[in-house]
């Protein structure tokens, strides 16, 4: 990794996160840094309800200004996040920058995108640490992006989350 590039922190806000930031401080301070919080919109257009006849459901739209509304105030939660993993970022020694991205297909791939639009060096990402089964239902981010990067990839576990081995 070339000593001028930038790094790309995966930063939702939790424990795990918190810790990647910290960690990405000590390691690569003090680079350029995008502090990347990626959000999901929270409606679809549309919603399913019974149908007349009690035998499934049907399609019935949303109302557009409420999903406007709700893909708005999830926005700006994002936004939120990523400001403070900036801050985070930022006093942990690093020239950071704040990004939120509507995530249009998964969180990984988000990430991935971004880190090869960016040209970054690397991509720092916490976990959780779940194993087994769990991981199967809630989904590892950070096993999706280190198979997905095409690029060194940091992966830092918060040390309370021992107890998920």
């Amino acid at each position: 990794m070339a000593a001028e590039s930038s790094i790309l922190i995966a930063y939702d806000g939790s424990p795990a996160a918190r810790e990647a930031v910290e960690q990405a401080g000590a390691l690569f301070a003090p680079r350029k840094a995008i502090v990347l919080t990626v959000w999901e919109p929270g409606l679809s257009e549309f919603m399913l309800v019974p149908d007349a006849t009690g035998m499934g459901t049907t399609m019935m739209p949303y109302d557009p200004s409420v999903v406007r509304e709700v893909d708005r105030a999830g926005e700006d939660h994002a936004n939120d996040i990523a400001q403070d993993g900036q801050a985070l970022a930022q006093k942990a020694g690093l020239q950071a920058e704040a990004l939120a991205m509507r995530d249009i297909t998964n969180t990984a791939d988000a990430i991935v995108e971004v880190a090869t639009e960016r040209q970054v060096g690397a991509i720092v990402i916490g976990s959780r640490g779940l194993k087994g089964l769990r991981s199967k239902l809630l989904g590892s981010a950070s096993g999706e992006v280190l198979r997905k990067a095409g690029r060194p990839v940091v992966v830092v576990r918060h040390p309370d989350d021992h107890q998920h081995d």
